[in-house]
């Protein structure tokens, strides 16, 4: 598609296109931010700020460090904690000192960990010690060599620290016992660099600055390998995009946001850790999002403008009995992406709040951004917008050709944010890339006379809970390894609370398998949100003539209730 006919719709001010160009790599961006804004709060944590000067100082001391573990440039470094000061520290560091990182969900088992720490051939891991037994599980079958062990009390300094990390361990006990020999505690890892030699390398835009672990149809995960250029590039085209409103925050007040999602997670990434330091902004970490009310407490002590979440996030703060013991009307952006965003929780977030959710779209294989509604806009539509500055969508059919506005095709992504593709899978990145260098997501959808483009369904089997991507073959994989499994499939079904649930359907070889076994079993190997939330026992799967699992058969059908006795109810 040549001409952009969204662009008649763009917000006055949001440009065409930006220039990523403007930094060499994401350590330009960092250290200008470094340099710009020493003064201000970069982070808010547990109710202490955090400078950017501090930042600077700690992550050149940890990057210092790295380099003299004899890490080779371009080396990957696993970083797999939840939302704390030391995330963002890690990733300056990691970039500044030469190295790729590597996002890890804190939450995987051991497997899943495994399995990513191979792919990447990762040498370190920057780990908090909540998880550090996780990774005792794998570490051996893994290339790692070096593990940086933090504390959720780490930078909150003195007494505080000693008391936080006193709950967590003693009171809370949310660190099960581990033995990681050679592991060095986070804050002696950042004492040795304060007085080591730091070489700072040229990084260019090309060079690769994140592997972004994502699935696909085959389920195996993969990473997305996201250079310098695409990351600056989608920092910039959101800066744009918001920039309408985020330009009445009043002078002299810091732009703020609010980072619930977790960094590990591009949204979180890009949209909130960079964009925020790129703007000098201070960005309030919320470790634990799930703890509502906690959330809700820190949030009451704040000023904020920017809240970038997901529907289930919005819709638990919006019926908490505690959301008015927050100031909302600061609020000037709130982004929903990462899952569609239900009619009636944008409904009553505009009428809580005063600020519309605007519902966006993207990929890890996109930096994550493709498409938002104008931040002006105060009517939820359903749609995930128009393409951002510099990006263009084409809807295709089965034979890669554009179809006519109206219909419904493949959505396909260009722009300087797409990935330069998998990590070490060219057989993987020639299945979604098109000759002239479009991505095509899997995402079904149908584009208007405007350029409003709705996502009507997906041609992957990808669940998507909470915003999450779920693989059925992953989890279709761990349970039939399990003994008394002769047959499984997993399929998405609906849900209120996340959007879509797990529904696992199995066929038993041992009669005595039962339900708590495998959940058991799940519980082990799958992290919660790939965990089945029905799980169904049957004869036989549905199949074609061919034997591939009719999987819509297995979402749509609803079986006969079966009495303990075992007796069909229909």
């Amino acid at each position: 598609m040549t001409e952009r006919i969204w662009l008649a719709d763009y917000p006055e001010g949001v440009p065409t296109d930006i220039d990523p160009t403007q930094y060499p790599s994401l350590v330009a961006l960092i250290d200008n931010s470094f340099k710009q804004y020493a003064d201000r709060t970069a982070y808010s944590f547990m109710g202490k700020d955090i400078s950017y000067a501090e930042t600077d100082a700690q992550s050149r001391a940890l990057a210092a460090y790295l380099q003299g573990l004899g890490l080779a440039r371009g080396d990957r470094v696993a970083i797999m904690m939840p939302n704390v000061p030391q995330y963002p520290a890690a990733v300056a560091a990691i970039l500044r000192a030469g190295y790729v990182v590597v996002n890890v969900n804190p939450l995987y088992t051991a497997r899943e960990l495994e399995h990513q720490m191979k792919d990447s051939g990762a040498k370190a891991i920057v780990i908090i010690e909540n998880f550090a037994a996780t990774l005792e599980k794998c570490i051996a079958n893994t290339s790692i060599k070096h593990v940086v062990l933090a504390s959720m009390g780490d930078r909150l300094g003195g007494l505080k620290g000693m008391i936080v990390n006193f709950v967590v361990r003693k009171v809370k006990k949310l660190v099960p016992a581990f033995n990681l020999p050679g592991a060095v505690r986070y804050n002696d890892a950042v004492a040795k660099g304060r007085g080591a030699p730091f070489t700072a390398p040229t990084i260019g835009p090309d060079d690769v600055a994140v592997l972004q672990y994502t699935g696909g149809t085959t389920g195996v995960s993969k990473g997305a390998v996201l250079l310098n250029r695409n990351l600056i590039a989608n920092v910039l085209q959101s800066e744009a995009w918001n920039d309408p409103v985020m330009k009445q925050v009043p002078a002299g007040q810091q732009p703020a946001s609010v980072c619930a999602l977790p960094l590990y997670h591009i949204f979180a990434f890009t949209v909130g850790m960079m964009l925020t330091m790129r703007s000098g902004g201070k960005l309030i970490l919320i470790p634990n999002p799930r703890d509502l009310k906690s959330t809700l407490k820190d949030l009451s002590k704040q000023t904020f403008h920017s809240f970038p979440a997901v529907n289930t996030l919005f819709n638990g703060l919006a019926n908490h009995p505690d959301f008015s013991t927050v100031n909302w009307s600061n609020l000037k952006v709130s982004v929903g992406g990462g899952m569609a965003v239900q009619g009636a929780v944008a409904k009553l977030w505009l009428e809580k709040t005063g600020c519309p959710i605007c519902e966006g779209y993207g990929l890890s294989e996109t930096s994550p951004t493709v498409s938002c509604n104008p931040v002006t806009s105060t009517e939820f539509n359903g749609t995930i917008g128009l393409p951002l500055p510099s990006t263009y969508i084409k809807i295709l059919d089965d034979s890669g050709q554009e179809v006519p506005l109206g219909q419904a095709g493949e959505i396909a992504i260009k722009g300087p944010q797409v990935m330069a593709g998998y990590w070490q899978r060219p057989d993987e990145t020639a299945k979604v890339m098109t000759p002239d260098g479009y991505f095509k997501s899997g995402d079904v959808g149908v584009m208007d006379e405007r350029g409003y483009t709705r996502i009507v369904d997906r041609k992957k089997d990808m669940i998507l809970v909470s915003g999450f991507n779920v693989y059925p073959n992953e989890v279709e994989d761990v349970v039939a390894a399990m003994p008394g499994v002769l047959e499984v499939a997993a399929v998405g079904v609906p849900d209120e609370k996340t959007g879509e649930a797990v529904k696992l359907v199995l066929v038993k070889k041992d009669p005595a398998l039962t339900e708590d076994v495998v959940r058991k079993f799940c519980h082990d190997n799958l992290t919660g949100y790939k965990r089945p939330r029905i799980i169904e026992f049957r004869d036989e799967l549905p199949k074609t003539p061919v034997g591939k699992v009719l999987r819509r058969e297995l979402r749509d059908h609803k079986p006969p209730v079966v009495r303990a006795e075992g007796v069909s109810v229909n």
